[in-house]
């Protein structure tokens, strides 16, 4: 009841009657599974270098349905920034402007669940745009892959400590490791953590309803 009347909330303040489709039901068989590369991690200040994305359709990964796009920084990149999203001013050169960038994933994402490690944290990055595009923060259903490994993971109490590193993860699913720091190369490697975790976790769980 809640999530429906904050739904409609939302959808009442969208500027852009185009993009009601985000808001429509997702199917149950598709999924979307993003990365995003920033100059940093607090998405009030830092901004969006590069957007990888990947579709997920009947548990198969579609290497054909990919977008990978760089973004244009309303500044240069520091050095200190480089060292962690490893994005240099040449790989920028032909990125597209922010509005740009945001509008072909919104188009590529459509109404589907949205699958991501740390999931909140790239939707808050791109959640930050659409409000300025389109009024609304991005409002569809995600999955946190780190979430669904911890409840495949066994234990002896609910408070017992599971690694949820991204290395360990992908070590601990036998998942070939692709370039770091390229975020469509993590959203391939983490689709394929989603659906390894996926096949274990029971026929009955929610929780692809985000």
């Amino acid at each position: 009841m809640i999530k429906e009347f904050l739904k409609n909330w939302q959808k009442k303040k969208l500027t852009d009657k185009k993009y009601e489709y985000l808001f429509d039901t997702p199917p149950k068989d598709e999924f979307v599974c993003l990365d995003c590369e920033t100059t940093g991690l607090n998405p009030k200040k830092d901004e969006i270098l590069s957007i990888g994305a990947v579709i997920i359709k009947d548990n198969k990964v579609l290497m054909r349905k990919t977008l990978n796009i760089f973004v244009k920084p309303s500044k240069n990149v520091t050095e200190e920034s480089i060292k962690i999203h490893h994005i240099r001013p040449i790989d920028l050169e032909n990125a597209v402007e922010p509005k740009v960038a945001i509008m072909e994933l919104l188009e590529f994402i459509g109404n589907r669940t949205i699958v991501g490690y740390y999931i909140k944290f790239d939707m808050a990055m791109i959640s930050k745009y659409t409000k300025q595009y389109i009024g609304i923060k991005l409002p569809n259903h995600s999955i946190e892959v780190s979430s669904m490994y911890y409840k495949t993971r066994p234990k002896n109490s609910e408070y017992e400590f599971v690694d949820l590193k991204f290395d360990t993860i992908m070590t601990e699913l036998d998942i070939p490791e692709l370039g770091k720091h390229d975020a469509l190369n993590d959203a391939i490697m983490t689709s394929m953590m989603f659906l390894k975790v996926k096949e274990l976790t029971p026929a009955n769980s929610t929780f692809y309803k985000g």
